[in-house]
């Protein structure tokens, strides 16, 4: 007679491969020593083969047996392992978790939320790589990464996200410049001055919201120059090239050859979001986004 092959089959014939005894094997399985010796005589017939010599006080592995105890103690162990670690992926406690950012969030944020999830995930590993918004969100939806920091007003209506951030801009100014935190009156001040400004191409609408702000004072700013770093805004700025508006947020590090002057008076504010697609079915989403609440600002 045939039996179907199954896992168990192979797990009790190491039990009795290990004591040679199928009372104690049965005990050490919680299971009936005849019930085991059914399963034993199952996997046998199965395999066509005879794994043990059965003597009235003694079990002996046969020279078939004892190479499948050998294979299976080194195999089973691997699929074990294998088994566990489908077991994590499925909950989201091991995998990988690409991360796609504008500049601004790596200041804060994103290490915030990563050393939260290696404390209570160790085993996740992660990839960041700094995109602008346009080439974040199609990643999203090719999967070609898992969750992006953005700022964006609008998304499509497959992509999830979350605000992170609501946050003010500051000028941004050469440490000589004239204008200080007690005489700045307002944006007006500047109506001469040359700007530079996030390339409108790394995130449209941002460019807008700060174009807004511009129309506040009626006045359309000399842009000199473009960027996508704020390193190079920085820069630009400390060698007299313009002066520049930026998120808070990327005023945190220290500059020593600028002046910020935090922007309070406009109603214009910037938000940071998180955005992930509905549609990756990667577990490790999850994990990372509950834990979004503990970093939000």
């Amino acid at each position: 007679m045939s039996y179907q092959l199954e896992y168990r089959h192979l797990k009790y014939f190491l039990a009795v491969a290990e004591e040679l005894h199928y009372r104690k094997a049965a005990e050490k399985l919680y299971i009936s020593q005849p019930g085991l010796s059914r399963q034993i005589k199952q996997l046998e017939d199965s395999l066509g083969v005879t794994l043990f010599e059965r003597h009235n006080r003694s079990v002996v592995l046969t020279e078939a047996g004892k190479y499948l105890k050998t294979e299976l103690t080194q195999n089973l162990k691997s699929l074990d392992n294998i088994l566990n670690h489908a077991k994590l992926i499925s909950t989201g406690k091991d995998g990988n978790l690409k991360f796609g950012y504008v500049g601004s969030a790596i200041q804060e944020i994103i290490p915030e939320l990563l050393v939260k999830l290696n404390q209570q995930y160790p085993k996740i590993s992660f990839s960041l790589k700094e995109m602008d918004n346009q080439s974040q969100i199609a990643s999203l939806l090719s999967n070609d990464i898992d969750i992006g920091f953005v700022r964006l007003e609008r998304a499509p209506r497959s992509i999830q996200s979350k605000t992170i951030m609501v946050e003010p801009f500051c000028l941004v100014l050469p440490e000589k410049h004239v204008i200080t935190a007690e005489n700045f009156s307002g944006l007006q001040q500047c109506k001469e001055e040359s700007f530079i400004l996030f390339d409108p191409k790394y995130s449209v609408s941002y460019y807008e919201k700060v174009m807004q702000i511009f129309d506040e004072y009626n006045f359309t700013p000399i842009v000199s120059h473009n960027t996508i770093h704020a390193a190079s805004i920085y820069k630009l700025v400390e060698n007299g090239f313009g002066i520049s508006i930026v998120p808070k947020s990327l005023t945190q590090t220290q500059h020593p050859h600028i002046r910020v002057i935090e922007l309070t008076d406009i109603p214009q504010r910037t938000v940071l979001s998180a955005v992930w697609s509905k549609e990756n079915r990667n577990p490790v989403i999850k994990n990372a986004v509950d834990l979004l609440t503990e970093v939000i600002v």
